[in-house]
């Protein structure tokens, strides 16, 4: 296909000028550099379908051109061309990754060929690529369940942001799956093909959390035998996310609020920066404003952070989806065990009541735990705990009375309108109230109402 930009690498200028010419005839959209550096540059910035190199140049050699160019752009094939023929160095070129390994003095035919047959396993990869892609976001959110307006509303928010390479931070209680979102959205972005890396920050004591964020070099501490890479090198060209970050130390926070301003760590013992290339998303079940005044948190790095804010509503404010997650773990439990449960209308409707304090996680286990004691066919209210039943009754209990009190004081606040309305005449009153006027003074001395208390508030 005409315009598909092609790089040619090589030290002989008269080499690329050959080159160029003819494949500008074809229609390609051809630039040339003559070393390997420059290459690798070019490749980093620009948009490129096919690279062509010589393997024999000064300083980075296409050999080692083609290796870092499938550390940056797998994808991207790497045509090898020498003016010396070698089995040796051209096996070595194909086991390493390359497209093709031609000779210099080969026909303008066979170049040609060579070109148009990698462009066109380009164009396959991008296409599959593509549609991988599209697939993945119909796929992402397949184990967040939920159809209520609150969880759509996070999914939006995602689809939004998941292009952008901003930081973000996801609040939202233990258990409402904030691990789940933050994989919706690396895989909805243009580092879907590179690492997700994860770490809970309060799992870890601070010394070891250090090492495992930023690295470590050899003898920087007893049991320090050898350098290692951190969890920010690790998920380079990827998403960093940094689970429970408002339980890091102020120490580790300097250090994280020097990833997001420099993009760049210093493993512990260690006196040189390495630049580090992620996308960092952050999440916390704590009230980081609440610790920034308190001064539990930095408040440079809290800014940092919440660049783009996404919060998850607990479970109980969304009892909507509730139905929807416990049937999805019934079929879930139905799949190891092989046997299909269905569970009674009186028990969703304890489920669907209950407060949920360890929200969706806590719900799996629950479902979970009565597919596996319940020996029948169906889950019923005495397979699920104590807790779940006991908070029904009670939950009951306390909006009946709230139901009660709000009887009365609409029934109050209608007799005080009614009454002001009549100039406190009680027998023209009680007959739009369509009630005897006894009754009427019944309920004057019940709710303790007269003309003068009123005025008087």
């Amino acid at each position: 296909m005409a315009g598909e930009k092609i790089l040619i690498v090589d030290d002989e200028k008269s080499m690329c000028q050959y080159l160029s010419i003819m494949l500008r005839k074809e229609g390609y959209d051809v630039k040339t550099v003559h070393n390997g550096k420059k290459a690798l540059q070019e490749i980093k910035e620009s948009s490129l379908d096919v690279v062509i190199t010589d393997i024999r140049m000064e300083g980075m050699d296409g050999i080692e051109l083609l290796g870092a160019v499938k550390e940056t752009n797998p994808s991207l094939p790497v045509i090898i061309m020498t003016a010396y023929a070698s089995t040796k160095t051209a096996i070595d070129a194909l086991n390493r990754g390359a497209f093709h390994y031609l000779i210099k003095r080969a026909k303008n035919d066979e170049i040609k060929m060579v070109i148009r047959n990698a462009l066109d396993l380009h164009r396959v990869k991008n296409e599959n690529m593509f549609l991988k892609k599209q697939l993945k976001k119909k796929d992402d959110f397949k184990e967040i369940i939920g159809k209520s307006e609150e969880i759509q509303g996070v999914f939006n928010l995602v689809n939004k942001v998941a292009e952008t390479d901003s930081t973000i931070l996801i609040s939202g209680e233990s258990g409402t799956g904030k691990e789940l979102i933050a994989k919706a959205i690396h895989y909805r972005s243009g580092r879907a093909n590179a690492p997700f890396v994860s770490i809970n920050c309060g799992a870890l004591p601070e010394n070891l959390l250090e090492s495992e964020l930023f690295g470590h070099v050899k003898g920087s501490f007893t049991g320090a035998i050898r350098d290692k890479d951190g969890m920010f090198k690790v998920a380079s060209g990827g998403t960093f996310f940094l689970d429970e970050v408002g339980e890091t130390t102020l120490a580790i926070q300097v250090k994280l609020l020097r990833v997001l301003q420099e993009r760049e760590i210093i493993p512990v013992g260690g006196t040189a920066p390495i630049k580090v290339d992620v996308r960092l998303i952050a999440a916390t079940n704590a009230d980081l404003e609440k610790a920034v005044k308190e001064e539990r948190f930095r408040a440079d790095l809290y800014y940092r952070l919440n660049v783009i804010p996404v919060v998850i509503p607990p479970l109980r404010d969304r009892r909507d989806d509730i139905p929807l997650l416990v049937e999805h773990f019934l079929h879930i439990a139905s799949g190891r065990s092989g046997r299909r449960k269905t569970i009674s209308r009186e028990a969703m409707e304890l489920l669907t009541a209950y407060d949920w304090p360890g929200n969706v996680r806590e719900l799996e286990n629950i479902v979970e735990r009565a597919c596996i004691l319940q020996e029948g066919d169906e889950i019923n209210v005495e397979d699920l705990p104590d807790k779940v039943r006991h908070h029904s009754q009670e939950r009951r209990k306390v909006v009946m009375q709230e139901t009660q009190m709000t009887l009365d004081e609409l029934e109050k606040e209608y007799l005080v309108s009614v009454l002001e309305e009549t100039n406190w005449q009680k027998k023209k009153a009680s007959a739009i109230l369509g009630i005897n006027a006894s009754t009427l003074y019944r309920k004057i001395q019940r709710y303790g109402l007269s003309q003068d208390r009123l005025k008087d508030q």
